[in-house]
């Protein structure tokens, strides 16, 4: 692998029990690692330093095997109480938080696949291995088709080609998941490699101006060696496919309450300390005092709460969706029934929450500004961060789109399509 990037990397210590009674430590982050990696967030952010450390960490508590399931050794957290952890983890940063969620989009998508995937990836898992995201193409690509090609040779050997942008995680995963097209075949697989494979090629080029971060650059693959056990099948309109396209939505909602909190929070340290004020105030109270800024702190502190309880009400239903489906056999290679209504009601939840939740979010981080003076605005202090991350996490999944499938669904009773292929429209010019 060759890796491309200008980082240094912050020193920090921890230790962390088990929660919940797992199998594993890191089920719950302990308070300790998290105001940690809270502490130096500023820095990484000013300097543009990727968060190697707090990831390492976070990969010897064992925090990527939260939903490993109990019959293969791990915790087997819920979906709630992931989102309970990446929504505090988004708190204290919310780009680590982020770059993790190909990891537990790939870990989930274990509980669909055959026993000896099973048996193959868990363990690596359990073991602190990480897995990050390879799936959007840049441009070029047809929508519905994909340019990465994976290929068998003569011998059987599977080989990997093609480019990808947008891999969140990659940088700082030990393989990353990528999706590609089958030569002479329809549909797509997904092929997951080694980062320090052959013919991989890491490049930190990700130049977005919120969530800078989370690794989200360029991948590349040169005839890179695929294992027989890392070629994973995905079946369009089935059980997993609907419950990923969901997972991977509510996971950047819950990083985005996670934005909320820490905004709240910045805004009452700043009120409490603040000791300047100005004559138009009308009272000349200390802010902390005054009525007027108690006031705006208490409108953020109930939109973040409003936010966090939406998002946990739909990771309930998401643990209720996968609960239904798998009582009936979904999870199964060989279920050809059709799909409970219980199955397509993590997509609804998660589609209403889009509509709302960032909305709700990215007002806090601008409400924020409402409550001191242009000393806010300092570099040095970075809040701006709060904004610029929301508005980013934001435009994964247009909005505007989600709120006519709900419309759809409420009136004709259509029901959604999650998000699973970006690429050229039909009739774009060439």
């Amino acid at each position: 692998m060759s890796t491309t990037n200008d980082t240094t990397t912050d020193t920090i210590t921890h230790t962390g029990p088990a929660a919940r009674e797992a199998a594993l430590p890191g089920a719950e982050l302990t308070d300790q690692l998290l105001q940690t990696i809270a502490a130096g967030t500023v820095h990484r952010e000013l300097e543009r330093e990727l968060p190697f450390e707090p990831v390492r960490q976070l990969d010897e508590a064992r925090f990527g095997a939260l939903r490993v399931p109990r019959e293969f050794g791990g915790p087997g957290g819920t979906v709630e109480d992931l989102v309970r952890q990446v929504i505090r983890l988004a708190a204290a940063d919310s780009n680590v938080a982020h770059l993790y969620r190909g990891h537990f989009g790939f870990v989930d998508s274990l509980r669909f696949q055959p026993a000896e995937i099973q048996q193959a990836w868990y363990p690596r898992v359990l073991a602190g291995g990480t897995v990050g995201n390879a799936s959007t193409e840049k441009g070029g690509n047809a929508l519905g088709t994909l340019n990465t090609v994976l290929t068998q040779d003569d011998d059987g050997c599977w080989r990997l080609d093609g480019e990808k942008f947008y891999s969140t995680g990659t940088i700082f995963s030990d393989y990353t998941r990528v999706s590609a097209s089958r030569a002479g075949q329809e549909g797509r697989r997904f092929a997951v490699v080694a980062t320090d494979a052959e013919g991989v090629e890491i490049i930190d080029d990700w130049d977005g101006f919120g969530q800078k971060l989370t690794g989200t650059g360029t991948t590349r693959f040169h005839g890179t060696p695929v294992e027989d056990v890392a070629v994973l099948d995905r079946v369009p309109g089935s059980h997993e496919a609907i419950h990923e396209a969901a997972f991977f939505q509510l996971y950047l909602l819950a990083v985005q309450v996670g934005i909320a909190r820490a905004a709240v929070a910045d805004a009452v340290a700043l009120v409490a300390k603040r000791t300047r004020t100005f004559n138009t105030s009308g009272s000349g109270q200390l802010f902390r005092e005054d009525p007027l800024i108690q006031q705006i702190i208490g409108t953020m502190s109930a939109k973040a709460f409003a936010a966090e309880a939406t998002v946990l009400e739909v990771a309930r239903i998401h643990d209720r969706s996968l609960e239904a489906g798998f009582a009936v056999g979904t999870h199964e290679a060989a279920f050809e029934d059709e799909l409970p209504q219980a199955v397509y009601a993590a997509e609804i939840a998660v589609e209403q929450a889009q509509v709302t939740v960032p909305e709700i979010v990215i007002g806090v981080t601008q409400e924020l500004f409402q409550t001191v003076g242009a000393s806010a605005t300092l570099r040095t202090k970075a809040l701006d961060r709060h904004w610029r991350n929301a508005q980013t996490i934001a435009t994964h999944n247009p909005i505007v789109f989600r709120a006519r499938s709900i419309g759809d669904w409420e009136i004709n009773g259509t029901l959604p399509e999650g998000l699973n292929a970006i690429g050229e429209a039909t009739g774009a010019r060439r």
